[in-house]
This record gives structure tokens, C-alpha cells and sequence, in this order.
């Protein structure tokens, strides 16, 4: 207590030594509006004062870098447009509106969607017609040619990929879709840059204070003892996780590829330069920014360099700078661990939204085993989060399928869990006997069985392999098990993303085998190029696409008109039966039972147990329309998903 009591005066006495400097820096902004600012600041600053201490109180120059970081954000609110401060305010008194029902997010890679930032602007009708609120660009900056990992190699946060358009443009389609009620949503690659950055350029070139940029070391001895607890993220990519360059002698920190160097946060000015950057995205109209790669900010020999502490911290200290320069902007972790940490970075004062990784996984595994028991006894333990947060519910995303189920809940239910995981990769690559699906692995290890799946929504539900087998009955079963994953998305707590081209049902695509950049990472085969001619097809009633577009808008209208769907508010039940999911969603007033159906068999609800859970006398689905009597046995067909509301 007596510490953290000498923290709050530290924090409040710095703030009234600092804020003269920033006054003057504000010489000419109305009172009224610098008095906001500074209000913010206040609310703020001794959460970041905290947080900057604990990381870096130990330094000479701590109040240096304290003042730089004040200075820029004050710089970078001055810089802020009109409309997007009018938008802070709205968002203030609204701090839930990501919660609303209205919104259903979509993601896609701008030259795939529609080759680039001009004509993304002409299909923005696109989004409109599927009911949008949300759009997800993945990475549009600067980026080296060939090895970039999608994107994820980061050479100017501040400059657009030429091949995508300038940062004008990305600024006038963000302006364009808020206008059109759709909130811009891109990445912030901050764990590391590519190997091309001008940080890490100057680095190479002998420039000791970008070498500090980065973790560097002389030779193999500091990596070495790192590398007793640490496990390689991609070892097809290179063993470990540091690689050697040759030019300057030294091993860099590379967690994912050799070309990805790990930024150094024990260095102040690195959080400082990137807390720039990251406000400099927010100035461009970024309402959801999502935190790539979370969990990997700090290193700590001993440990797994992990969801750390610190990590947290960072992303903590992040949040609280946003709060004051751009409170209309919410970050979104991305976190593929343990489900008990990705629960972790889950909180109003760091992610208020987050991936939904443990319910992708287990949606799948639901598919495969035609049983709900370990989706329903996860979902039970793990699906509640903190007030003021959301998830963001997903099939599937650019990334690879990775079975990020917690062992512990699998042991209480006598789930062998590396056996399990096998079998789900044999499953989704279409090695297990009757396997409807067809998918490739990524990252696989011959010697342990472990793997990540890839594959569009279509392909891995058995659309593939049904128009392939020209089966209508397996094409009927494919098209349930597509619309079934999406009304589940739609239609449970937080919001839904779509990622575009599975809502037509688009099939894997093997072209990436030809190009020498992409051919060695399977994810390619589910990012397909958008096919306008194909989407077209919607329009045509008799085809597969248009009953996939039809069925998943009407499902993204149904969540659209009843508010019901609104919130987190979201209570799993036992339907008695091993191949349904159900779950009550709550809100305000009102109330549905959702119902889904993970078989391709026939499924049986008593009577008696519909009125144990308050449906009484008559109720309606409102997927089909129909009226029903809980008095009566409720059937339902193969993969058929229903809600279900009291007349």
C-alpha cells in the first residue's frame, strides 16, 4: 500500500511538472477542448506512470523518456481530425458499442478482396449488401518482396504497400466506411519488424542505438540459455529462435521468421517510438486495433518468453495511452495459447475484445466427433469474460486451424489429448476413414503428429469433396455444416467475423503450389483471390453460392434485427443430448434458446425437458419461421440450427 500510495504522488507531482511544457504545446487549441484532453490525461496517467516505472523506474534517464512519451501523445492528439475527436466523444458515452448486435465483422487481404485500396473503395457496396459494420484489412503496409509472411513483416508502419496504394488512400477508405457505419479494423505488428525496417537497416549498418532496437547478442551463449525453456514457432522456417547475420557477427531474435526481428521493450525508446506508431494508425481512422502476437513482448531466460508479466504490462501501458489521444479506438488481442491465457489479456484496461480461438477449435472438433460434449464443457468454464469486453467469434481466419484446446479439460472428460489432436489433423487433412473434409497441414511434425490445419470453411465442411463426388446429397449436408458453424458466430456472446469469400462458399485454392513465394505455406490454400465472376452466382437462385450467401446473410440479419444478441450475456445448457449444442441468450428483457444440431443424423429434444427450461406452450424458430409446442418431442434435421423464442 505505502507503495503504491508513492507511485500516485510520484505520478500526480510528474504530471503537474510536465504539463506546462504540453500547455505550450497547445497554445492555440480552445480551452474547452485542451481541458478534455487534460481531464483524460489525469484519468490516465497514474495507471501509466505505474506501469512505465515498473518497466524502466530503474533507468538514469526514466524522466526523459517519461516526458517523450507525454510529448508525443500531446503531439499526436494536436494532429487528430475533427471528425475522428467527435467520434472520441460519441465512443465515451457509448463505451459498449462494439457489444451491439449490429455488428458483424468481415476480413480479407486488400489485393485478394479487390487488388487494391481503389478498388476496395468501388466494392464497398459489397460489404453493405452483406451487412458489414466491421472490416478487417490485413496488413497493407510496407513489406519486403517474397518472404513476408503475408503481410506480418512490417518495413513502415507509416507507408501503404505501392502495390496496395499511398496512406492517403487507406485514410480516405476509412473515412468512407464510417461514414457508411463500418468500422476500420487493422493490425498493429508491434512484437516485431521485418528485417527491412529503417530500424533494423541502421542496425545492420553498425548503429548501436537501433541495435538496442532489438535483441541482439554477441554469440550463442545467451541464446543458448534462452533456448533450454523456449520452443520454436515455426521450425520448418529454422531451428530455435534467433538467426545469425553475418554482417554485424551478432545473433537477432527472430520468434517467427528469420526475416522478423523481435523488438526490444526493455528499451524505453522502443515503446515510445512504437506508442508514435501506433497513434499515427489510430489518426488514420483505426477504430479496432488488433494486437498481433501479444503473447510474445518480453523475454525472461527460465521461462517459455511467454504471456509474461510484462507482456501484459505493455499492452496495459498501450491501452492507457490510447485512452487519452484516441478513446474511440479498442485493441483486439490475438492470442493463440492456453485458453487460460488468453482470458488474461481480456480486460477493459487492455484488450477489450479478443479472439475467440477456444471456440474455433472446438467448433471443429464438434464437426469431427458429431459430439458437443467437450465444446459444451469448455464453453461452460471458459466463455465468461470481464464487463465491458466482447469476443470476437470466427470459423476460421488467414491463419492456420491450431487445436488450442485446454489438456485439462480434456482429462476430465478422459480425452486423450495428443491423441486427439491427431486424430483432428487426420480428420481435417482428409486422412481418417468417412472424413468429409479436405484440408493440408501446416507445420507438421512426422515424429510427434502434431500440425495446424488449413482450409476455407467450405472446404473442410466437404463442400470440396461433394462437388467433386457430384453427390447433391453430401453437397446438402456440406451447405448445413456451413451455415450451422455461422449461425452459432452469429449468434453467441460478442460479435461474429466473416472472412470474405467463405460466405459464398469458396473452395480451397491450390494455385499458390506455383508461386516460389507462397509454395512452401499451405495457409495460402485458404486465401483464394476474390472470384467476382463466381460471387456473381448469388444472384442465381439454383446455385450452391447463392444458397451459402442467402443462408448466412439471413442468419446476419436475424442477429441484426433482435437485440437479444447484443452482449455476452450467454448462459450454455444441456440439451440431453450429446450431439446438440445449446445455449440462452440474454439481454435486457428478452430471451432465445439456440439450438444446433452437430450431426447428420436426426436429433430428439423432450417435451418435457424444452418446458424444464422454460419453454412453455408455444414457441417459434426463428431461423424457420415455425411454431411449435413444447409440449410435442422437438426434432431436428442433419445440422440444422435453430432459435427458439416464446410466442
Amino acid at each position: 500500500m505505502a507503495e503504491d500510495n508513492w507511485t500516485k504522488t510520484q505520478a500526480r507531482q510528474s504530471l503537474n511538472r510536465l504539463l506546462p511544457k504540453l500547455e505550450r504545446l497547445a497554445a492555440e487549441v480552445d480551452a474547452g477542448e485542451w481541458q478534455v484532453y487534460v481531464n483524460r490525461l489525469g484519468q490516465e496517467f497514474p495507471r501509466l506512470f505505474g506501469i512505465f516505472f515498473h518497466l524502466y523506474g530503474d533507468r538514469y534517464d526514466f524522466f526523459y523518456y517519461l516526458e517523450e512519451l507525454l510529448v508525443n501523445m500531446t503531439e499526436m492528439w494536436l494532429a487528430r481530425q475533427a471528425d475522428l475527436k467527435a467520434l472520441d466523444a460519441a465512443r465515451l458515452i457509448e463505451p459498449g458499442w462494439f457489444e451491439s448486435n449490429r455488428m458483424v465483422g468481415a476480413m480479407c487481404y486488400v489485393d485478394l478482396y479487390a487488388d487494391d485500396l481503389r478498388g476496395l473503395r468501388k466494392r464497398i457496396p459489397y460489404l453493405a449488401e452483406l451487412n458489414i459494420t466491421l472490416l478487417h484489412l490485413m496488413p497493407v503496409f510496407k513489406c519486403p518482396k517474397g518472404d513476408n509472411d503475408g503481410g506480418y513483416a512490417i518495413s513502415d508502419y507509416r507507408s501503404v504497400n505501392e502495390a496496395f496504394g499511398t496512406i492517403e488512400e487507406l485514410q480516405e477508405i476509412a473515412t468512407e466506411l464510417r461514414r457508411r457505419g463500418i468500422s476500420l479494423v487493422l493490425d498493429f505488428v508491434f512484437n516485431h519488424t521485418s528485417d527491412e525496417h529503417q530500424w533494423a537497416k541502421r542496425a545492420l549498418a553498425g548503429e548501436e542505438e537501433y541495435q538496442g532496437f532489438y535483441r541482439m547478442f554477441d554469440d550463442r551463449r545467451e541464446p543458448d540459455e534462452y533456448e533450454q525453456s523456449i520452443l520454436p514457432i515455426f521450425p520448418d522456417d529454422h531451428p530455435g529462435s534467433f538467426t545469425y547475420r553475418s554482417k554485424i557477427r551478432r545473433w537477432v531474435w527472430t520468434t517467427f521468421n528469420n526475416f522478423q526481428w523481435d523488438l526490444n521493450y526493455e528499451n524505453p525508446e522502443v515503446f515510445n517510438r512504437m506508442a508514435a506508431e501506433m497513434l499515427f494508425l489510430a489518426n488514420q481512422g483505426v477504430e479496432i486495433l488488433r494486437l498481433d502476437a501479444v503473447a510474445f513482448l518480453w523475454k525472461k531466460k527460465g521461462t517459455s518468453c511467454q504471456n509474461l508479466p510484462e507482456a501484459h504490462m505493455i499492452v496495459q501501458a498501450f491501452n492507457a495511452v490510447a485512452k487519452v489521444v484516441a478513446p474511440a479506438m479498442v485493441f483486439k488481442s490475438e492470442a493463440i495459447v492456453h485458453p487460460d491465457e488468453v482470458a488474461r489479456y481480456i480486460h477493459p484496461q487492455e484488450c477489450e475484445l479478443s479472439y475467440n480461438p477456444l471456440l474455433m477449435a472446438l467448433l471443429w472438433e464438434a464437426m469431427a466427433t458429431r459430439d458437443t460434449g467437450f465444446l459444451t464443457h469448455s464453453l461452460e468454464r471458459r466463455f465468461a469474460i470481464p464487463s465491458g469486453c466482447a469476443w470476437v467469434n470466427y470459423i476460421r481466419c488467414h491463419d492456420d486451424i491450431g487445436w488450442t484446446f485446454s489438456d485439462e479439460d480434456a482429462g476430465e472428460l478422459r480425452i486423450n489429448p495428443r491423441d486427439h489432436r491427431r486424430f483432428l489433423n487426420d480428420f481435417y487433412a482428409g486422412r481418417f476413414k468417412d472424413s468429409f473434409a479436405v484440408g493440408l497441414t501446416f507445420q507438421e511434425n512426422p515424429m510427434t503428429g502434431d500440425a495446424r490445419i488449413c482450409g476455407t470453411t467450405a472446404s473442410l465442411c466437404g463442400l470440396e469433396k461433394a462437388q467433386a463426388q457430384k453427390d447433391d446429397e453430401l453437397v446438402e449436408l456440406a451447405i448445413s455444416r456451413i451455415l450451422l458453424l455461422h449461425g452459432v458466430i452469429a449468434t453467441i456472446g460478442g460479435l461474429p467475423m466473416i472472412y470474405l469469400g467463405d460466405a459464398l462458399g469458396f473452395l480451397n485454392d491450390y494455385s499458390f503450389r506455383d508461386d516460389l513465394a507462397k509454395a512452401g505455406d499451405n495457409r495460402w490454400v485458404h486465401r483464394p483471390r476474390f472470384d467476382w465472376e463466381k460471387a456473381d452466382e448469388r444472384f442465381d437462385s439454383g446455385t450452391v453460392i447463392a444458397r451459402v450467401f442467402h443462408g448466412i446473410l439471413r442468419l446476419i440479419q436475424l442477429r441484426q434485427q433482435h437485440k437479444v444478441f447484443s452482449g455476452m450475456d450467454t448462459e450454455i445448457v444441456d440439451p440431453k443430448n450429446k450431439a446438440l449444442l445449446g445455449y440462452f441468450r440474454h439481454f435486457e428483457d428478452q430471451t432465445a434458446l439456440c439450438l444446433a444440431n452437430f450431426s447428420e443424423e436426426p436429433q430428439m429434444v423432450p417435451g418435457s425437458h424444452l418446458r424444464l427450461l422454460g419453454m412453455r406452450k408455444t414457441f417459434t424458430d426463428l431461423i424457420s419461421g415455425k411454431s411449435l409446442v413444447a409440449m410435442d418431442t422437438l426434432v431436428m434435421e442433419p445440422y440444422q440450427f435453430m432459435v427458439l423464442v416464446k410466442v
